[in-house]
């Protein structure tokens, strides 16, 4: 009898063991699934975009040239035009975009605006704010600016 009682216990240790890891293997798989869950409901992706369609774009409108003074006597010699969207009712003017256009590239050295890729961050900078500047409540008029003339003397 006592081998008995002694394989008995034995059999409880090893079954209670076995509980245990399963326990444990389960726990792990709810707490990976739960935290790949969160990451997917809050980092992958924002709703956003699906709830703020894209633009659409209709007419291009061309806006005259202006002369913007740059540092040491320096000129710049800049022409630009407006896409702007199905949302713009009438035609779109210009003005904002000139007068942000002067506030943007006035004073700046002509080595900021040598190189291409100089030149595309400005252009960038300038898009966001003539983007902004003809956004109103919600609805986007504009949404891209395009140089039609950039000559630097």
């Amino acid at each position: 009898m006592a081998k008995d009682d002694e394989a008995e216990d034995k059999g409880k240790k090893g079954g209670s063991k076995k509980k245990l890891l399963i326990i444990i293997i389960a726990a792990v798989v709810v707490l990976i699934g739960g935290g790949a869950g969160a990451y997917f409901a809050f980092f992958s992706g924002s709703g956003e975009k699906d709830a703020h369609p894209e633009p659409t774009p209709s007419a291009v409108v061309v806006a005259d040239a202006i002369t913007v003074n740059l540092a040491d006597g320096h000129y710049l010699k800049i022409a630009i035009a407006l896409q702007t969207t199905t949302e713009a009712a009438e035609a779109v003017d210009t003005s904002k975009a000139l007068d942000l256009v002067i506030s943007q590239f006035s004073n700046l050295e002509v080595a900021e605006l040598s190189t291409n890729k100089q030149r595309e961050a400005e252009k960038a900078e300038l898009t966001e704010k003539v983007v902004k500047a003809y956004t109103e409540e919600k609805a986007e008029y504009v949404m891209a600016v395009y140089f039609t003339e950039f000559v630097i003397q």
